[in-house]
């Protein structure tokens, strides 16, 4: 079951793609956007980390710290992240701790086989570490400018 707004985010510790750890409690104080991604370099999941890449610099100046997620490895995302120059760490959540603790881990069907992944989805986490908006099973086109939305909200 997913989170909701309101609720203290789960604190989770990852190995990022550029060869560091992120610990979601060491950005208290600033806003956070938690998006989970199924898979690295595949349609849906470029064309969402293009978009957060593109708007990175706004967000950047309105204190925001953006995170992806997705169940693949550090080596996975270094690559990634280097073939599309984005500027924000991907984070290896092999084992799916994090996206089962975030309720994001979810059964999934395709061509008829059950399988489990990640359901597209973007949290925004507050400065103290509370969730103030979800977007569930995001639609990647237009998704960064709701965020953007939803971010400068809470900047007032």
């Amino acid at each position: 079951m997913a989170l909701s707004e309101g609720q203290p985010a789960p604190d989770f510790v990852m190995a990022s793609g550029d060869g560091s750890t992120v610990k979601l409690s060491d950005l208290r104080g600033k806003t956070v956007v938690l998006y989970f991604y199924p898979k690295d370099d595949t349609p849906g999941c470029t064309k969402e980390a293009c978009s957060f890449r593109d708007h990175y610099d706004e967000l950047k100046s309105l204190g925001v710290a953006v995170l992806g997620v997705s169940p693949d490895d550090a080596a996975s995302h270094r690559k990634f992240a280097g073939k599309y120059s984005l500027p924000f760490p991907l984070l290896a959540d092999e084992g799916a701790a994090t996206a089962t603790a975030y309720g994001v881990w979810v059964e999934k069907s395709m061509y008829g086989k059950k399988y489990m992944g990640v359901e597209r989805t973007t949290f925004v986490i507050d400065g103290e570490g509370i969730i103030r908006r979800v977007f569930p099973k995001v639609k990647v086109e237009g998704h960064t400018e709701e965020v953007l939305e939803a971010v400068r909200g809470l900047a007032n």
